[in-house]
């Protein structure tokens, strides 16, 4: 599924996102940049170890929840990867919205910053970060349309959601774009 706006285009895809040929993918990483499980553990493997060694170097404090930061793809397809820290679900009085939020946002801005034309994100805090697909779907798709709207690229945003709950709630949300 996806939706134009003006120049640019929201895609849905269920799959992988390691595989995905894409100027950049956004990993779901901790704030300590230091690898993990579920997406994060997947990009650090197929990136190879100099994605781990990079991360060190150049971010060696980490990056705050809310943001993101970037480092090259090695030996994925993807030129680059934006490492995006959202929030631990809490609730949602914790201000988990807005950090959701201005992660995608960074993502988008690191992407215009490095003149990528296309970037592949997951649902970010949606596993083990606990936060509802529901909320993280409106949450991300609305902040994507919003940043494509305001600054016309890139060219192509493409969710990578793995399984057919995340698909099925991006979906739904994207619907009511059209």
């Amino acid at each position: 599924m996806h939706v134009q706006f003006n120049e640019c285009q929201i895609e849905l895809a269920q799959g992988d996102i390691t595989e995905q040929s894409m100027d950049a993918v956004v990993n779901a990483a901790n704030s300590g940049l230091r690898g993990g499980g579920g997406v994060d553990g997947a990009i650090h493997r197929a990136a190879g170890p100099d994605l781990m060694r990079e991360t060190r170097r150049l971010y060696p404090d980490g990056c705050e929840t809310g943001s993101a930061v970037s480092t090259a793809g090695f030996e994925l397809s993807a030129k680059y990867v934006f490492h995006a820290v959202g929030p631990v679900w809490a609730g949602g009085g914790e201000g988990e919205a807005e950090l959701l939020s201005g992660a995608y946002r960074r993502c988008l801005e690191l992407a215009v910053e490095h003149d990528c034309t296309s970037i592949a994100f997951p649902a970010i805090s949606t596993g083990v970060y606990g936060h509802p697909i529901d909320l993280a779907a409106e949450t991300s798709l609305t902040t994507v349309r919003d940043f494509l709207l305001e600054q016309g690229r890139p060219g192509l945003v493409r969710f990578v959601l793995f399984g057919g709950g995340a698909y099925g709630a991006f979906c739904r949300v994207l619907e009511t774009f059209i």
